[in-house]
């Protein structure tokens, strides 16, 4: 019963140790999930959980009047609802990530469950902006070891963040999203905010927007542009 125990924990923690990668940098090392970018010729602005029917379409015009190219990790199932919108911010320049088919904790999900997830979320998103992603991002920013290895087994390269603005809150202020978005900011790295409220506190994406000005301001104060996670100036 002990050796069984021992089997039984030693699983559960081969399981769940690439997890706490993003709040731990030497865990995010020790797995080769970066946190930044991987050249530091700009700072990453990345966007989750979209399309969103109100939030893309106003995050997307606030950044091409700032001319700022970004990376959209999206939602398959939110892809299949608004694909006119995946397509719309494909078609202006930025990058599409994959962001699963479901927006659930990866922890909970088979090996056999994630990789179908995988798959279909590439096939909607494939067929509405006509992009093939290849940067990943999983929801809440947790990787299983199952996760990474299916991940990696398709060619995509994980993306975490090495900042975040926490903007998912029903009563966040756009000015404390941006400081934390940009307290410490240098070059290389990886900004994390929501251009939705599919899966956080609704209207939570309106302090995001009005967050962004502040945030690229920030961006440009370093001296180097806002871009995508593989966009090189």
């Amino acid at each position: 019963m002990r050796s069984g125990a021992l089997i039984a924990a030693a699983a559960v923690g081969a399981w769940v140790a690439p997890a706490p990668a993003p709040v731990v940098p030497a865990i995010a090392a020790a797995f080769r999930l970066p946190l930044g970018l991987t050249h530091s010729n700009g700072i990453g602005l990345t966007f989750d959980d979209g399309p969103h029917p109100s939030g893309t379409p106003a995050v997307l015009d606030m950044l091409a009047r700032e001319a700022v190219k970004a990376t959209f990790y999206l939602v398959g199932e939110q892809v299949e609802r608004w694909p006119e919108l995946a397509a719309r911010t494909a078609a202006e320049g930025h990058e599409i990530g994959i962001h699963g088919y479901h927006h659930t904790l990866l922890l909970r999900r088979s090996p056999r469950a994630l990789g179908r997830d995988l798959d279909r979320a590439a096939a909607v998103i494939r067929e509405a902006t006509g992009a093939t992603p290849t940067s990943y991002r999983p929801p809440y920013g947790v990787f299983s070891m199952a996760a990474l290895m299916l991940v990696r087994q398709r060619g995509w390269a994980p993306q975490l963040w090495s900042r975040w603005g926490r903007d998912w809150g029903r009563h966040e202020r756009p000015a404390d999203i941006a400081r934390r978005a940009t307290a410490g900011l240098r070059a290389g790295d990886v900004i994390l905010l929501h251009d939705a409220d599919h899966y956080s506190a609704p209207g939570s994406w309106r302090h995001t927007l009005a967050a962004l000005p502040p945030i690229l301001s920030a961006c440009a104060a370093v001296g180097v542009p806002a871009v995508s996670v593989t966009q090189r100036t």
